[in-house]
């Protein structure tokens, strides 16, 4: 029985940890390729829990958890051309406060437009309800979760690692000059990594919102979390975030448990507990390449 509620706590980390990837890996994506820090980016995931709430209303569930993230994800090609492309070859320090002062617009506009308070978010009927398999018992909707994120990684993974695209893109992380002198422009490919990283976000908010809370200030919430997820994986690392991002899961999820004051603080030991044994990372050895 006690090997049963452990793993219950394990799948639970899990879940937070896939959360937590489908907005660190689309934060680490772009600044890997543009050398941008954009503190924006729970902006956007704020912005896709809300839109997936007004979608819903009209259409449905499916219909916002859907079109959110691609409204969202089409909104990122205004942002990487009119704004982000100003900062690539700058100072990365400019691109941090544009991108914090754009993240603050973002939570006032939310609060002129939907209000201060929290709204809530339901979820289809038949997503309701426990799977019990034995003595385990978990969540319908959290295990759809899990699956939904691990197709994302996959995808993600053979975009990067099996098309033409993905070998530009890698090209012009470690050799941006070669990738120039070959005649390649790389400012269409920085707006797919842009577009890709968030919708991921804005994705990440339309599907956890029933399972969260939904107010103005959770971008500005989650954007810490995520930057902690990119330093303990190392910055430049794929499979270094995702392991960082599960890891955070599992230990924050199981301290909120059993020790629910400490939630907040363990994954900030963790970090310091993995950077003073690996300054770069978990698997940040190679900080220019994502790999």
């Amino acid at each position: 029985m006690q090997l049963v509620f452990l793993l219950e706590q394990v799948v639970n980390g899990l879940v937070l940890g896939g959360y937590y990837l489908l907005i660190a890996l689309g934060l680490s994506l772009i600044f890997s390729v543009g050398g941008v820090v954009n503190l924006a980016h729970g902006a956007f995931y704020a912005l896709g829990a809300y839109g997936s709430l007004e979608i819903a209303k009209y259409f449905g569930f499916g219909a916002g958890v859907v079109l959110s993230p691609i409204a969202v994800a089409m909104l990122g090609i205004l942002f990487e051309r009119f704004l982000l492309r100003r900062f690539y070859a700058a100072d990365p320090i400019l691109s941090l406060l544009v991108t914090f002062g754009l993240a603050m617009v973002a939570e006032q506009s939310i609060r002129m437009i939907w209000g201060a308070a929290p709204l809530a978010a339901s979820m289809p009927a038949g997503l309701k309800g426990p799977v019990i398999v034995g003595d385990f018992l978990f969540s319908r909707y959290r295990l759809l979760l899990l699956a939904i994120v691990a197709a994302v990684l996959v995808g993600v993974w053979l975009l990067l690692r099996r098309t033409s695209f993905g070998r530009v893109v890698r090209a012009g992380i470690q050799r941006p000059d070669m990738v120039a002198v070959l005649g390649i422009r790389l400012e269409p490919y920085m707006t797919a990594i842009v577009v890709l990283g968030v919708g991921m976000a804005a994705m990440a908010g339309a599907f956890f919102a029933p399972i969260t809370i939904v107010h103005p200030a959770m971008g500005a919430e989650i954007i810490t979390v995520a930057f902690v997820v990119v330093v303990i994986g190392g910055l430049g690392s794929f499979w270094g975030v995702v392991l960082a991002a599960l890891l955070v899961g599992v230990v924050r999820g199981s301290t909120i448990h059993f020790l629910p004051a400490a939630g907040e603080a363990s994954m900030y030991v963790l970090m310091f507990l993995v950077l003073m044994l690996r300054p770069r990372g978990l698997l940040g050895e190679r900080i220019e390449k994502f790999e």
